[in-house]
């Protein structure tokens, strides 16, 4: 530890020559954080980006002061795309380090793939680091399946391949069935569906040359879903959960889908695209069904579907939707439990109609920009069509605080891994 900055907690105020009010001091030891009496763990986490933004590489955390959740916000707060593990843990009775290394184990997971690039990052390397990585957690109860490319279409999972099918790198699904039971005829408990556009042009409904730059995170919901069950089985969950990617590039080329194609789903829903930018919901609606098929009475969809969910919450809250208003209001209790944000936004059944379309059932959003009025709810209401029992059990997570365009106060560039630990809570809450 010697060889590495040291970094403790304090309770007392500063030296005066510090400045009034200053959350950083350094002795010959290292650096002492001061605690602040109201949001004690945003205090560290941004002194912790402070500590970073100075070009310290790496620290050790000291001392009794700190706990789970402060070497947690500290971690958050120091880890960057090119330093994945800068900390090393304070271990003291205060302390579950076990728990703290499989928040960073899910974490670091979750940054590579939300941080690759696209071109390492793509839909089948995608699903295959996901199966490698929770098989490598529970290897005798995991087993997957990918379904690639044309064969897509003999399962009838149409969005996918409609989307995908622009790119010369095919789109898949990604069928992971984590069952610690034993019992090949146990019941799911739960199941996961993530989407996984691993890079987004925008298609023909092409985004602007600053909106692409950072779509390598437009698979951040795959990642998110598949880092919370990370967490879930580290935990200890014992129940049968499945997991659904749903991967493709969305790019443009001469077998790329069009604005004005019919697409008709297995549920038999027709939808005309009238925005081929509107993708996620696309893809998403074929997992919501594979989940559906499942008979799990629990389903989770992470995804960063809308840019009218980060006008409506800001990066700092994730967006709730669900017609099931119990279970929104426990995932958003469980994501207060894990020092997460979310906040819930309006969905009823008749956002399915939002949309409409003189040639389907519905239009895949509206041909105005954004959307429109209510995009991120009319979005939601699109997925509404897709999943079993009215509604009831499933819970969709617009992912608005899950990327940072831009170093800020309390994160760096990149993922953040918000989203993680709610999805991982949910599932040990109530699957």
């Amino acid at each position: 530890m010697s060889d590495k900055f040291i970094v403790r907690l304090s309770e007392q105020a500063p030296a005066t020559h510090w400045g009034n009010n200053a959350s950083l001091s350094f002795d010959e030891q290292g650096a002492i954080i001061h605690l602040a009496e109201q949001e004690t763990l945003k205090h560290i986490q941004k002194a912790a980006r402070s500590l970073a933004q100075q070009g310290i590489p790496a620290v050790a955390l000291s001392g009794e002061a700190w706990c789970t959740e402060s070497q947690w916000a500290f971690y958050q707060g120091f880890v960057s795309p090119k330093q994945l593990d800068p900390v090393t843990f304070a271990e003291n009775a205060q302390s579950d380090l076990k728990e703290l290394q499989a928040l960073k184990q899910a974490a670091t997971w979750m940054r590579q793939m939300i941080n690759g690039t696209a071109e390492d990052i793509y839909p089948e390397s995608l699903a295959g680091k996901a199966a490698e990585f929770i098989q490598s957690l529970a290897p005798e109860h995991v087993s997957y399946q990918i379904i690639k490319g044309d064969a897509l279409l003999e399962h009838q999972w149409i969005g996918i391949h409609e989307v995908g099918r622009g790119s010369e790198r095919a789109p898949v699904l990604l069928e992971l069935d984590f069952n610690p039971t034993g019992d090949e005829d146990a019941p799911v408990s739960a199941a996961l569906v993530g989407k996984g556009i691993t890079f987004d042009s925008g298609g023909y409904s092409i985004k602007p040359s600053e909106g692409m730059l950072t779509m390598k995170c437009d698979m951040g919901g795959a990642a998110t879903v598949t880092a919370g069950l990370a967490l879930a089985i580290e935990r200890g969950i014992d129940k049968r959960i499945k997991l659904f990617l749903c991967c493709a590039e969305n790019l443009i080329s001469g077998h790329a889908y069009k604005l004005g194609d019919i697409l008709t789903y297995k549920n038999g829903t027709t939808v005309e695209i009238v925005n081929t930018d509107a993708e996620g919901r696309l893809v998403l609606a074929d997992g919501l069904m594979a989940a559906g098929e499942t008979g799990a009475p629990l389903i989770i969809d992470a995804a960063t579907l809308t840019g009218a969910a980060l006008m409506a919450v800001g990066q700092e809250y994730n967006a709730l939707f669900g017609l099931d208003k119990e279970l929104v209001g426990e995932v958003q209790q469980f994501a207060s439990e894990e020092f997460e944000a979310a906040w819930p936004l309006p969905l009823e059944k008749w956002h399915q109609n939002n949309c409409p379309s003189a040639y389907a059932d519905t239009a895949n959003s509206r041909a105005q920009k954004g959307g429109g009025y209510g995009g991120a709810s009319n979005a939601a209401g699109f997925l509404s069509r897709f999943v079993p029992n009215e509604g009831q059990g499933w819970v969709h997570i617009d992912l608005a605080a899950s990327f940072q365009n831009n170093a800020g106060a309390q994160w760096a560039s990149g993922a953040t891994t918000m989203g993680m630990r709610t999805v991982a809570r949910t599932l040990i809450a109530k699957a």
